[in-house]
């Protein structure tokens, strides 16, 4: 169930910087606040799931997915700060167009 949610968290740090383009930067910066949540939370579960893992010593599996799980959380990491960062270069230069 952790992994689920970590997953639909992920998603959503990834969707809202693309919303958050077509609002004004007052907007937009609660909008990146927010994709950084659940992007945060995501990793949050994450955690969750291998202390879980280590609760009932279930070491093989955490050795299976460590590796894989460091690079795919980085990669969410990665990707959302992009976003978010050209979600907020977007916001800005239409506030300015409009000034």
């Amino acid at each position: 169930m952790l992994n689920v949610g970590s997953l639909l968290l992920g998603i959503v740090a990834w969707v809202i910087p693309l919303i958050a383009m077509k609002y004004p930067l007052k907007k937009c910066v609660k909008f990146i606040i927010f994709s950084l949540s659940a992007c945060i939370a995501s990793l949050c579960l994450q955690l969750f799931e291998i202390h879980t893992r280590v609760q009932i010593e279930d070491w093989a599996a955490i050795m299976d997915t460590i590796g894989t799980l460091i690079w795919v959380a980085t990669i969410l990491a990665v990707i959302t700060i992009i976003l978010n960062i050209m979600s907020f270069i977007v916001c800005t230069k239409r506030e300015t167009e409009i000034q």
